[in-house]
């Protein structure tokens, strides 16, 4: 316990989804961007790397090359990478296509999942089993991630009791781990905590991991309330990339770069270098051609002069 008892976990684990969620509301970026910015990624030192999605390419243009991106993982090792799936469609193909760690996404909000995947948060829940199967049979995993956890941008606030029922439910059928997603980037710290604290008492032992997004300035405020609460699993995005196509509003997801700088200054170990992960930024800025939104970048880390750091 530190001076401020402020109780921290001895090391979290930093999941990567800018190659995912950073880019599926980008113009398409050329496979070999994608690579360059993967290669970057992977020198971070980072453990797990969600690494594209397997959906309909004319609903998610940017990452219509899955297969392609799944076709050049062998090149990498000592990362462990996963793809995200809307249905047992896209579960095959992401299998298929050599990735049998997957994440499948259930909106705890009706509106949201009739939006994001053209069917109830009931008909999402029933494919649980049946993904979990593959993912199992394929020798990976399934981890249910749970969109709209806190808020949706039709529904409105998610009543806990719904998170928590999605839970029950994943878990019943076979999930290995859960997520929780603040999808449009409205939820507070104690809120965080609350529902943490909900999750926990209906999946004792399953791994719980939160993703966060920026919108209002308190994704990395969310992300300390999760780590104290005993999270240690988090989504972040290289340069804070990110947003979903089908919440109007929703705007990046927390910056790696930035989470990687005040849990490791807080004595958190994420296994990443934080310099590895400003380059990977500048790099991903390249590849999108646009001014990243992560305040750590374009200040340029923990120890460059004021107005000296251009982006590269």
């Amino acid at each position: 316990m530190n001076d401020f008892d402020l109780v921290l976990p001895p090391a979290v684990d930093v999941r990567e989804v800018g190659m995912r969620d950073g880019l599926q509301l980008e113009d398409p970026v050329p496979l070999a961007g994608k690579l360059a910015m993967l290669e970057a990624l992977v020198a971070t030192g980072v453990q797990r790397i969600e690494v594209t999605s397997f959906v309909s390419p004319k609903a998610v243009p940017a990452l219509a090359d899955a297969d392609q991106v799944a076709a050049e993982l062998h090149r990498f090792t000592d990362v462990r990478f996963s793809a995200l799936v809307a249905n047992l469609r896209g579960a095959q193909r992401a299998v298929d296509a050599g990735i049998a760690d997957l994440e499948y996404v259930v909106s705890a909000a009706d509106s949201h999942s009739r939006a994001n995947a053209g069917r109830s948060t009931s008909e999402a829940v029933a494919a649980v089993g049946d993904i979990a199967a593959l993912a199992h049979g394929a020798g990976g995993s399934l981890e249910v991630i749970v969109a709209t956890a806190w808020d949706c941008p039709f529904d409105g606030r998610t009543p806990v009791d719904r998170t928590v029922d999605v839970t029950r439910a994943a878990v019943t059928a076979g999930a290995d781990a859960m997520c929780l997603g603040d999808t449009i980037g409205t939820t507070t710290p104690l809120r965080v905590v609350r529902l943490v604290d909900e999750v926990r008492r209906v999946s004792p032992g399953v791994p719980l991991g939160v993703h966060f997004h920026d919108t209002r300035g308190t994704g990395q405020a969310n992300a300390l309330a999760a780590v104290q609460a005993g999270v240690t699993q988090l989504d972040a995005s290289v340069g804070g990339l990110g947003g979903c196509p089908f919440a109007p509003g929703a705007s990046g997801n927390i910056a790696t770069e930035e989470l990687v700088y005040w849990l490791e200054d807080s004595g958190v170990a994420t296994g990443m270098d934080l310099d590895a992960v400003l380059v990977a930024a500048a790099v991903t800025e390249r590849s999108v051609g646009r001014e990243l939104p992560s305040s750590l970048h374009r200040a340029g880390g923990k120890n460059a002069p004021r107005g000296t750091f251009a982006p590269a």
